[in-house]
C-alpha cells in the first residue's frame, strides 16, 4: 500500500501517514522503529525532548532503506531557544540521528511566557538550517494563530508546517485555520486523544458499517480533512492496522458526524501553548 504524499509550501512532499515515537523508552526505540519501516512507514517523527533520537538514527541506519526514501522530523528542546543554544542542539540531533541533513525541524513549543516572550529569533535561527542545507524544511508545533502570525510578519518565512494537537474530541479548528492561512500544512498529534475516541459509540458505529476498526476510522477522519499523522504503537498488529487506512474512504455524513464529537477546549489532551513553560532539566 502506498501512502499519499502532501505538497508543502516549499514544494518538498511529506508521507501524510507517518510513524510517531512519542513515549517510546529509549532501549525499546531501535526495534520499535525497526518493525514500522518494516510494516512499511516512511516518515518518523521524534524529538529532542523524547530522548530517542539516536535509537532512531540507528533503525535507519540498519534497515537498508535508501535515505532518499526515508522522511525524519525532529524538534527543538524547549531548553535551548536562544539562538546558539538552537544551533548546537541542531548540531546534536544530526549527530545523535547519524544524520547529513534532516528532512523536517521544529520549534517543539512556542513558550511565550519564557525567553522574554521571544520565540521569534528561535524562528529565525531555524531557517538558517535550511539556508545551509542541513534542514529541507523547518516549520513549528503547538503555535497558536497568534504565534504563527507575529513570526510571519516579523521575519517573512512562512513555516513548512504546525504540528498540533488534533483529534475528534479537540478538532482545534482555530489553529487549523490560522495555519492554512499562511498555506501551513497541519500534522495532528494525539490523533485518537491518546486511545480516548476508540471507545466512542459515534465512532464505532462508522467503524462497524466499514468493517474497520475505530483507529482506521479516525485515521481516515483526518487524512480526509487533509491532515498529516503519525500514530505510535509499539504492537506490531497496531502498526499494520493503522498503516491500512487508504483503501476505504468515510462518506460526507460519517465526516460530518465526527466533526460533531468536537468538545472544543474541554477535549484538548495536553497543555494549552499560551500558557505552558516546560523545560527539561
Amino acid at each position: 500500500m502506498t501512502t499519499p504524499h502532501i505538497t508543502l509550501n516549499n514544494q518538498t512532499t511529506i508521507p501524510q501517514l507517518g510513524f510517531g515515537v512519542f513515549q517510546v523508552p529509549p532501549e525499546q526505540t531501535a526495534d520499535t522503529v525497526a518493525t514500522a519501516l518494516q510494516v512499511g512507514y516512511r516518515h518518523i517523527d521524534t524529538a529532542e525532548m523524547y530522548g530517542n533520537e539516536q535509537e532512531v538514527g540507528i533503525a535507519i541506519a540498519q534497515s537498508g532503506i535508501p535515505r532518499d526514501e526515508l522522511y525524519v522530523t525532529s524538534k527543538l528542546n524547549n531548553g535551548y531557544h536562544r539562538p546558539d543554544d538552537a544551533r548546537r542542539a541542531f548540531d546534536d540531533t544530526l549527530a545523535k540521528l547519524g544524520l547529513d541533513q534532516i528532512d523536517l525541524f521544529l520549534i517543539h513549543w512556542p513558550l511565550p511566557t519564557l525567553y522574554d516572550g521571544d520565540y521569534v529569533s528561535t524562528w529565525r535561527t531555524l531557517t538558517e538550517f535550511v539556508a545551509d542545507g542541513r534542514a529541507r524544511s523547518v516549520g513549528v508545533s503547538n503555535f497558536q494563530p497568534a504565534h504563527l502570525d507575529r513570526i510571519v510578519a516579523e521575519t517573512g518565512v512562512v513555516p513548512a508546517i504546525n504540528q498540533i494537537e488534533v483529534h475528534p474530541f479537540f478538532a482545534n479548528e482555530e489553529a487549523r485555520a490560522g495555519s492554512h492561512k499562511h498555506g501551513v500544512a497541519v500534522e495532528a498529534w494525539s490523533p485518537i486523544a491518546q486511545g480516548k475516541v476508540l471507545d466512542d459509540a459515534t465512532i464505532g458505529e462508522i467503524a462497524q458499517a466499514h468493517g474497520r476498526t475505530p483507529s482506521q476510522v479516525t485515521l481516515r477522519w483526518h487524512v480526509q480533512r487533509g491532515d498529516i499523522v503519525f500514530p505510535k504503537t509499539m504492537k506490531r498488529e497496531r502498526m499494520e492496522e493503522n498503516f491500512a487506512i487508504f483503501d476505504f474512504e468515510l462518506g460526507s455524513e460519517q465526516m460530518a458526524a465526527i466533526d460533531g464529537l468536537d468538545r472544543g477546549e474541554e477535549g484538548r489532551t495536553g497543555p494549552n501553548p499560551d500558557t505552558f513553560d516546560y523545560v527539561p532539566d
